[in-house]
Formats: C-alpha cells, sequence, structure tokens
C-alpha cells in the first residue's frame, strides 16, 4: 500500500490535484515513441496544454558477474553528444513483460545470461515531460553466451567494482540517472534491505 500523498485525505475519493483531459492530439509518431499534445482542465478551472512524451516503458538490469563487481556500458548518446557509462538497459516491445525484456537486452547487450533474478523495483525518470516507467532487476549467476546486438547498436561492455561506480555517480564520471538509481538500490539491496517497493514500506513502519 501506497502512502498517502501529504494534504490529501486517507478516504478521500480522488486527488483533487488531478487534470481532466478535454483533447488529445497526436502531434509526433516516431519510430521510437509518441508526442502527444494535449488540452487539459487544471484544478483551479485554468484550460492549458500539456506536451508530453509517450514512452512504450523500459527496464535496466544490475548485472553482478560475482559480488564485488557490475557489468556497464559505455555508449554514445546522440542527443548530448557524448559516450555515457550506463547499466544495461532497454525498451519494452509490443506488450513484452518486463522480466522477458530484461532477460533479452542482458544477453542482446552484454552476451551474458542469468539464472537469478530479482525485481527490485520501477522508477519515473522524466515526470514533467514523459510516462515513462523503468523496471529495475537484479541478475546474479552470469553465463556468457555471446552478444547479439542490433545494428547501429555500438556498445563497449566492461566490469567495474560497484563501489568504484558508486563513487563515479558523486564526481560526475557517470551521470545517467536511471545508472545512479540503480547502483544505490543495489547498496541497499546488499546491505541487508529488499526491493525498493520493500524499503518505502518499511520507511512507513509496514
Amino acid at each position: 500500500m501506497l502512502p498517502v500523498p501529504p494534504g490529501l485525505p486517507s478516504d478521500a475519493p480522488s486527488d483533487p490535484l488531478v487534470e481532466t483531459t478535454l483533447e488529445s492530439q497526436l502531434a509526433y509518431d516516431g519510430v521510437f515513441f509518441q508526442v502527444l499534445r494535449d488540452r487539459v482542465r487544471c484544478a483551479d478551472g485554468h484550460v492549458g496544454v500539456r506536451e508530453f512524451i509517450h514512452h512504450p516503458g523500459a527496464v535496466m538490469i544490475i548485472a553482478m558477474p560475482d559480488q564485488h563487481t557490475v557489468l556497464l556500458e559505455r555508449q554514445f548518446r546522440y542527443a548530448l553528444g557524448r559516450s555515457f557509462i550506463e547499466m544495461p538497459a532497454g525498451k519494452l516491445e509490443g506488450g513484452e513483460p518486463p522480466l522477458a525484456c530484461a532477460q533479452r537486452e542482458l544477453i542482446e547487450e552484454t552476451g551474458y545470461r542469468a539464472a537469478r533474478w530479482d525485481h527490485l523495483g520501477a522508477f519515473h525518470n522524466a515526470i514533467g515531460y514523459s510516462d515513462e516507467k523503468i523496471e529495475v532487476y537484479l541478475a546474479r549467476e552470469l553465463d556468457y553466451v555471446g552478444t547479439s546486438t542490433e545494428a547501429g547498436e555500438v556498445l563497449e561492455v566492461f566490469s567495474a567494482p560497484w563501489r568504484s561506480l558508486l563513487e563515479w555517480t558523486r564526481t560526475g564520471i557517470v551521470s545517467d540517472v536511471k545508472t545512479i538509481v540503480g547502483v544505490h538500490w543495489l547498496e541497499h539491496f546488499l546491505a541487508g534491505g529488499a526491493g525498493a517497493s520493500d524499503a518505502a514500506d518499511a520507511a512507513m513502519g509496514r
């Protein structure tokens, strides 16, 4: 059960801040995502426009060859014009279950198959302009079976101590938000915690 947001009574029938869709228009239909331009009525009665990216959803994999290291990728990101260090990740395809997507992406991008999977939680990484949700999985007991990346998907795969990755997030060597979330959730998990949802329940005293 999620905690009640501040200012919202526990027996409230709906969110008093909700915005009502009056009209929805497809502004852009791309290969990777869609952009919608909607007219909405705000909680104070004002009518405004909301533009946002509709995303199919994604997964990220924290892959551990052993208890001290994680698999990472260096990949060029065109929008920012440089390469980034990231954890393996990928988008859902055609209603694909998140775990199946994670298993597929791990093999395609790194060449490893995992025998042990744990779901650590999920997060929304760009709530101001996208409905994207990223599911996070921990993959262990790895076995190398060979990569099968798509044409145009050029990656450098390497391993590093996960504690070093923590430091890289603090110094700016790693600035990818999903990887920052992932390594901190991993730290919590290895410290004896469970998934993110369990951590939230513990914080609420449940």
